[in-house]
C-alpha cells in the first residue's frame, strides 16, 4: 500500500499499551497519557500505525464490547473523522477483534504483517507475535485462541464471566502476558530479528516495525535495512516516527545501554 505523505507530515508508530491491566488505576493513567500524546501528534501526523495490544484484552460479542477505554476510543474516532489515516494491527492480547474498529471507527484491522511504501521507503509492519523461529508455546496457544470453535464456545460465556476470566489469565499466564522474556537476548537470539533477515533474502525492506517484545530496539540489519521495535506504554512510553526520510525511535533505546 502506498502512503502519500504530505510535506511536513510524519508517520507515527506505537504499540503495547495494554489498557485494562494490571489495575484500573494504572490503566487509566496510561490511557490519559496516551490520549495526550495523540493530541500532541495530530498537528503533524500524516498517518498513525497502532501495532497491537492496545488493549490487554478485547473480545467482541455481537452487541457487547469490553467496558472502559472510552477516552482512547473517542480520541481515535476524532482523529479518524478529521481525515487522519489510522491502521490497526491485531496483537496477541486483542486478537479477538472483529468488525468494531472498521465499522464504528473506520479503522482497518490487519492480522498479519503488511507492506507499505512511503517516500520511496519500503516498510513491513505488524505486531510481531508468532513470527520467526521459537516462541513455540505461544504459537500453539494462538492456534487454540483463533480456532473458530473455541471462539464460539467462549462467546457463550456471559461477558461478566468471560472478560474477568480472560483478564485474570492475561496477567497471570506468562505466555499470554509476554512477561516470560523481558531482556534483550542479543541479535542472534532475537527471533523477530531472524524473521526480518529471512524476509530480506527474498525482498528488500528499508524498515521493519514491530511491537510485542515490549523492548524499544533499533537494529541495523545491513544493506540499508533497519529493524525497529516500538517498545511499550507500560515502562518506556516509546514510539517510532518517520519524517519522510528517516524512521527512528523516540525515547530510551534498551539495547544501546
Amino acid at each position: 500500500m502506498e502512503i502519500n505523505l504530505p510535506e511536513g507530515k510524519k508517520l507515527y508508530f506505537a504499540s503495547d499499551n495494554h489498557l485494562g491491566a494490571p489495575t484500573y488505576k494504572e490503566s487509566r493513567e496510561r490511557e490519559t497519557r496516551f490520549v495526550h500524546w495523540l493530541d500532541t501528534i495530530k498537528t503533524d501526523a500524516g498517518a498513525l500505525f497502532l501495532l497491537g495490544d492496545l488493549f490487554d484484552f478485547w473480545f467482541e460479542y455481537k452487541t457487547v464490547v469490553p467496558r472502559g477505554f472510552v477516552r482512547v476510543l473517542g480520541k481515535l474516532a476524532e482523529l479518524r473523522d478529521s481525515g487522519l489515516p489510522i491502521f490497526f494491527f491485531v496483537g496477541n492480547h486483542d486478537l479477538w477483534m472483529d468488525d468494531y474498529f472498521p465499522q464504528e471507527l473506520d479503522i482497518p484491522v490487519y492480522r498479519s504483517p503488511q507492506e507499505f511504501t512511503c517516500r520511496g521507503k519500503h516498510f513491513l509492519i505488524g505486531h510481531g507475535d508468532g513470527l520467526g523461529p521459537g516462541d513455540k508455546g505461544y504459537k500453539r496457544m494462538k492456534k487454540v485462541f483463533t480456532n473458530p470453535f473455541c471462539k464460539w464456545l467462549f462467546r457463550w460465556l456471559h461477558p461478566d464471566i468471560g472478560v474477568r476470566l480472560a483478564q485474570y489469565l492475561s496477567v497471570k499466564n506468562k505466555l499470554i502476558s509476554g512477561d516470560e522474556d523481558v531482556h534483550f537476548l542479543g541479535e542472534d537470539k532475537e527471533w523477530l530479528v531472524q524473521y526480518c533477515r529471512r524476509k530480506l533474502q527474498s525482498k528488500h525492506y528499508d524498515y521493519f516495525l514491530f511491537g510485542h517484545r515490549h523492548l524499544p530496539m533499533t537494529i541495523d540489519l545491513g544493506g540499508g535495512a533497519t529493524y525497529i521495535n516500538t517498545g511499550d506504554w507500560i515502562h518506556y512510553y516509546t514510539y517510532a516516527v518517520f519524517d519522510g526520510e528517516i524512521c527512528q525511535l523516540v525515547g530510551k533505546v534498551k539495547n544501546e545501554e
